[in-house]
């Protein structure tokens, strides 16, 4: 990967003693890492908690290995169970590391985490809502937190970190507690009994697991992360042909990256992948202090293989594989199988009636010219379009069940460049890219009437615009949008997510450096809430709350 995608400062480390710093919610004129993002929402009853690890550091690359036992004073169920933690590293110089949790070898939170400056520590809080994972977390395990650092004299700063967990018990009031959605059965694709990613190198690797499945499965989801790494990987949104990237002095693969689900052999499904920009990806004083939406917190993606409950309830063996269409340097992967059961049946049965799937086309389309003094300029533009459905049936006791799912995946990369050899003349990168989701999930049969439909509107687009002036040394002027959008609806609810954000640099000067974010979300209950943040040279200048949202709602 060529130097604009691999930037980190050449931070001067400042002697501070090895501790870890506490974490403060977000104030103007910190320079303290902030997220506008909210925290889980929680039940009126008081948790019980569970301590996971208090101040625990990170300065090596072996995994920390802890004991869980779920609560006593709160044996359940629980109406909700919520992941807290706080990370925090030393001032000084250090990358960006990836952080992950695991309980039972399941994987309970991925993320990344801040880079420190030379006279800024800093500290993050991260949630996680749990409660759909309740029966992982009902009975004791080992727990394993890792976070690979090096820590030398070149790279000088620790990682600390504490988690914990809330669960929340039914009221003592006599109020009816709300339904509980948590999965009967939750099983891990990891490295190892106790979790651990799985890195996948090239096209044909694959995250995989086989299990014999309970016989009365009714619905089933995997929820899937793929994390892009290595020196073509972790920029693939900037990378280009094979053959083009000496004359465009960029990363190899194309720009198109898409995770493959399939059961047994057959395609299941498929994971597009959410372009996470690291806090020292391509300018670190981007980031600083507001990361990149979901930075520091991953979001799963969740596949609904509904449709082979049936097939997956036949008592047999099961293999689930996960690959990345175009990997060309490296992808750490995890993956969470949930099953919910007919607790009215010991065995269902069913099959796959309809399964469109297939394999991804993308189409990539150079529209270059070659100067005489060996400037390359044009555009190379990628695209994919994909939609399929996947359809089955499964006979529980309620019935027989009818499950259809619909998708339509479009994205699109467009990458402008002027890419000199050895002219006096300015590197331009400007790359536009979107990716469209569109699910439809029908359900027909069982103990209600009709056709019950749910749908999922996401949206992720991207726009990086780099240009490296010509000079003698190296400086470059960068801006940057990102956002993730997400609207749930079906007949009576509807939920939204509004996660987006600008930032601009010269680096290394930092001159118009800022960086912005805002979240806003609303919910079925008419739950609304909204939060903007604003920086410039590196410290936070406003934060506004409330803003898009009716005031009786905040």
């Amino acid at each position: 990967m060529t130097s604009r995608f691999a930037l980190l400062a050449v931070l001067a480390a400042t002697g501070a003693v090895a501790a870890p710093v506490p974490y403060t919610p977000p104030t103007v004129g910190s320079g303290n890492t902030a997220i506008a993002d909210p925290g889980v929402a929680r039940p009126a009853t008081t948790p019980c908690r569970v301590r996971l690890f208090t101040d625990q550091p990170f300065a090596d690359f072996s995994p920390k290995f802890f004991s869980y036992a779920p609560p006593a004073a709160c044996p359940g169920p629980w109406q909700k169970v919520v992941l807290e933690a706080d990370y925090s590293v030393e001032a000084g110089r250090q990358f960006d590391r990836t952080a992950t949790l695991w309980i039972g070898g399941v994987n309970v939170y991925f993320g990344t985490t801040a880079e420190p400056s030379a006279t800024v520590a800093r500290a993050w809080h991260i949630e996680r809502d749990l409660t759909e994972y309740s029966a992982l977390l009902r009975s004791a395990s080992t727990g394993r937190a890792e976070l690979g650092n090096l820590v030398n004299g070149t790279y000088t700063s620790t990682l600390f970190g504490t988690a914990e967990l809330a669960f929340y018990p039914a009221p003592s009031d006599g109020e009816e507690p709300r339904p509980s959605k948590s999965a009967d059965v939750v099983l891990a694709l990891s490295g190892s009994p106790t979790g651990g990613t799985v890195a996948l190198f090239d096209p044909s690797a694959e995250l995989a697991a086989t299990f014999v499945l309970p016989t009365n499965i009714e619905k089933a989801f995997l929820d899937v992360v793929l994390q892009h790494q290595g020196a073509n990987d972790e920029f693939w949104y900037a990378c280009v042909p094979s053959d083009l990237t000496g004359a465009l002095q960029s990363c190899a693969g194309t720009a198109f990256r898409e995770g493959q689900l399939s059961i047994d052999g057959r395609p299941a499904g498929v994971v597009p992948i959410f372009p996470w920009i690291f806090t020292g990806g391509i300018d670190p004083y981007f980031w600083r202090p507001i990361p990149g939406p979901q930075a520091l917190n991953f979001v799963p993606y969740r596949v609904d293989v509904t449709p082979f409950a049936g097939v997956l309830s036949d008592g047999k063996p099961h293999r689930f594989a996960v690959s990345v269409t175009n990997n060309s340097q490296y992808f750490q992967t995890t993956a969470t199988l949930l099953l919910y059961l007919d607790h009215a049946a010991t065995q269902v049965t069913g099959e796959v009636t309809e399964n469109t799937i297939g394999a991804p086309a993308p189409v990539v389309t150079p529209a270059l010219t070659t100067s005489a003094d060996g400037t390359a300029s044009g555009t190379v533009s990628t695209t994919s379009s994909r939609s399929f459905v996947l359809s089955g049936w499964v006979k529980t006791s309620q019935g027989r069940v009818q499950t259809e799912i619909s998708q339509q995946i479009d994205f699109s990369n467009v990458q402008q460049f002027v890419s000199p050899t050895s002219a006096p003349v300015a590197f331009v990168q400007n790359i536009t890219q979107s990716t469209d989701i569109f699910s439809s999930t029908k359900v027909r049969g069982g103990d209600h009437d009709g056709t019950r439909e749910s749908i999922t509107r996401m949206s992720w687009p991207l726009v990086v615009n780099l240009t490296i002036p010509p000079a003698a040394s190296f400086t470059q002027v960068g801006r940057i949008s990102q956002a993730y959008y997400r609207l749930d609806s079906d007949a009576d609810n509807r939920s939204v997510v509004s996660n987006s954000g600008e930032w601009g640099d010269t680096y290394p000067t930092q001159v118009g450096q800022s960086g912005s974010q805002r979240y806003f979300s609303s919910g079925p209950d008419g739950h609304c809430y909204s939060r903007a943040l604003t920086a410039a040279g590196g410290v936070l200048s406003a934060i506004i709350d409330g803003g898009g949202c009716p005031d009786h709602e905040r």
